[in-house]
């Protein structure tokens, strides 16, 4: 571990109705969906970007995160994880209070679990699902250049034309990633490390994946659970949705801790 110093952290919960964010006394954060039918969005959040503007999240490497966490049941169905990003599909115009923001593409580093019929990777040789430590890398493109491109959208819906798209984008976006065998129900200290051109995860002290890939800042940090799945296949079918659980769902987290230099 490098000579550095704790950050002050500016947190902020946020759910849909129903989902919960809550601290106790001891100081653990607990993020909860309700269970439900498929066809609802459920969501629980601990972030510290809601009010900046994407230029202004917090979080430039070299940093550390670390925090120790776990899940309700190792096979929830949706996604849940925690580590940094750039919120590039979220549009917001400034309501509520929050930020403008326009999408952008994917900078992030996580750990990150995604259900079936989830299948979240460009590269047919990455894994797609489950329990994963994973990176996105991309240019810090300005959106308004995205806007010739709006009318190739509708060729997501045409498979030949979805996989030349695939395609493409791993030329925009650079991304690594690899499976834990590590049980996310039972509490486990995970630390992700992040340097320029460098990243590493290790789970209780053991060091479980690092790569050259690492995402651009800035970046924001997120913690999250929620119901959705979303899936881009190698064969181009395009898929999103929400995903009917029979159990409330929370995810526990306690002693985070950034440390920068």
């Amino acid at each position: 571990m490098r000579n550095c110093t704790p950050a002050a952290l500016d947190l902020h919960p946020r759910a849909t109705p129903g989902s919960q964010v809550t601290q106790n006394e001891k100081g653990v954060w607990t993020l909860s969906i309700p269970a439900g039918p498929a066809g609802r969005y459920r969501w629980a959040q601990l972030d510290d970007y809601l009010h900046r503007a994407r230029s202004a999240f917090a979080w430039r490497p070299p940093l550390t995160l670390e925090l120790r966490a776990r899940v309700s049941a190792p096979d929830l169905p949706g996604t849940w994880g925690f580590g940094f990003w750039n919120d590039p599909f979220n549009a917001s115009f400034g309501l509520g209070g929050t930020a403008r923001r326009l999408p952008a593409l994917p900078n992030a580093a996580w750990y990150f679990h995604a259900s079936p019929p989830n299948y979240l990777a460009l590269r047919d040789d990455h894994p797609a699902a489950g329990f994963l430590a994973a990176l996105f890398s991309a240019a810090n493109i300005p959106p308004l250049a995205f806007l010739p491109a709006l009318p190739l959208l509708p060729l997501l819906t045409w498979k030949p034309a979805a996989r030349l798209l695939r395609r493409a984008a791993r030329r925009l976006i650079h991304e690594d990633a690899a499976a834990l065998d590590v049980d996310p129900a039972a509490w486990h200290t995970y630390c992700l490390e992040l340097r320029p051109g460098h990243a590493a995860f290790a789970i209780d002290g053991d060091l479980c994946f690092e790569s050259a890939v690492s995402p651009r800042p800035p970046l924001g940090l997120v913690i999250w659970i929620d119901n959705q799945y979303a899936a881009f296949h190698p064969d181009g079918r395009l898929r999103t949705g929400t995903l009917a659980a029979s159990a409330d769902a929370w995810l526990e987290i306690t002693g985070i801790h950034i440390t920068a230099d």
